[in-house]
Parts: structure tokens; sequence; C-alpha cells
């Protein structure tokens, strides 16, 4: 199995600690973001990752060879121009297509700047029994931004904030208002369908496919450690929970 890692914003939510280096480099105890995630992705047997790359890409690029790409094949995906999160997939579609023939594969994507508890595992199972084109890490959990999903975990919607308008993509009698936590498993037929160009996000695709019938589900990850390291007071609170042992490095 094959990863792709979401390391090419500005990190303009980080700064000053992104103002001489990219989000990637930023450190949680003692060890780069980029490092955690890739040791996670390791750690649960994927070998093969690819990671986009736009702030200080050198440094990335140079960091990644000092630390002998940590035993792993790694593959940098440069943009001149960020493309945004389904933009920068788009892209990089050649290192999941490589070798295509035969069944559609599973991937996992993830984004550089969350660490978390959760079961890639239990995800990929998940993905494969149901046949969807993506399954989504999802919790309860305040956000400003919501997916909908039905009583079957199907995307339906989305909706901005707790009290925002519910834009719905497929009708539904009831759904439930939960968070993306930024990891994904995605089917390689995706990228037959990915008929945006440039930059946009995954998320508008999902939603499009959705409407049209695609199987795009939520997988609940409710009982897992999250937390997105956006701003530097979630890096210091990450810090006094890694200290707590609330999550393991």
């Amino acid at each position: 199995m094959k990863a792709m890692v979401l390391a090419a914003g500005l990190g303009t939510r980080l700064r000053p600690l992104t103002d001489n280096r990219p989000k990637a480099l930023v450190e949680l105890g003692g060890r780069t973001l980029l490092e955690i995630t890739l040791s996670r992705l390791r750690d649960f047997g994927i070998r093969e990752v690819i990671v986009n790359v736009h702030h200080f890409p050198d440094m990335i690029a140079d960091y990644l060879k000092t630390k002998n790409y940590f035993g792993m094949r790694i593959e940098i995906s440069r943009e001149e121009d960020l493309l945004d999160t389904g933009g920068g997939l788009k892209r990089a579609a050649w290192f999941f297509l490589e070798g295509a023939a035969g069944p559609e594969k599973a991937f996992l994507l993830h984004n550089v700047d969350v660490v978390s508890t959760i079961d890639f595992g239990s995800m990929v199972q998940a993905h494969a029994k149901s046949h969807a084109l993506a399954t989504l890490a999802v919790q309860d959990r305040e956000t400003s931004r919501y997916l909908l999903f039905d009583d079957q975990l199907n995307l339906c919607g989305r909706r901005a904030g707790r009290d925002g308008t519910p834009q719905l993509i497929r009708s539904s009698h009831r759904f439930q208002a939960l968070a993306f936590s930024g990891i994904h498993v995605i089917s390689t037929r995706l990228f037959r369908m990915m008929d945006h160009e440039d930059v946009f996000s995954i998320i508008d695709s999902y939603l499009n496919l959705a409407a049209s019938g695609e199987k795009v589900l939520g997988f609940r990850v409710d009982g897992s450690y999250w937390r997105d390291l956006g701003k530097p007071e979630d890096l210091k609170q990450a810090e006094r929970e890694l200290k707590q042992n609330t999550f393991v490095r």
C-alpha cells in the first residue's frame, strides 16, 4: 500500500514558526511533523510515500536525504503554485497508477499537520469491505467546517460551523454533522473521475461525486486521539499531551 503526505501549505497559522521553514519541519517533542507522520505510516507497513511540497521545498528534500528517507521510498511532488488538496493529489496520480494493470488499489492520504492514534488498519478494512470510492476519518467534535452524513455514513453535504445552513448534495431525512480529521483511504479509480483541473479541494470532488451516486463514506474515530497542529498554541497543547502520554509518538 502507498500513501501521500500533504505538506505543501504555507503554514500561515503557524507563524512565526514557519517564517524560515516549512510546516512539515516544525517540531513536536523533538521530532518534525513530517517524521511523526512518516513513522506512523511506516509502522502501519507502508514503505512507499509521495510528499507534496511548495514552501521551502528544498529544505524538505534535503531533510529527507539527510534522514536516508527513513528507510522508505519517498518521492517529492513539487508545486510551483499551490494546488490545494485535490490539485496536489491529482498531480501525484502517476505515483499511485504505476503498474496500474489489474484491480484498483487503495492508498492513504494524510495531512502533515495532524497527529492522531487513528487505527489505519481498521479504516483500510472498512474501506475494502464497503467498496467505497473514499473513506474519511471523522469525529463528533467542534469544527468550523462540518461534513454531513446520513445514517449509513454516506456523505450528503457540508455545513459551515454549528449554526450554518446545511448544503445538501443528496437527499437525507436526517443527517449527522461530523468533523473531518485530514486522513483518507482512497481507491485509485478516483483519478478517472476527477473533473476539476489545477487548483481545487478534494472535498469539492467528494461532494460532486457523492451527488452523482458515488460512495464516499465517513469512518467514525471518536475514541481516537486527534489534534490539528495548525497554530502555535496547538503545538504547545500537543507537547503537554505528549508528556502526559495522551498519545503515542
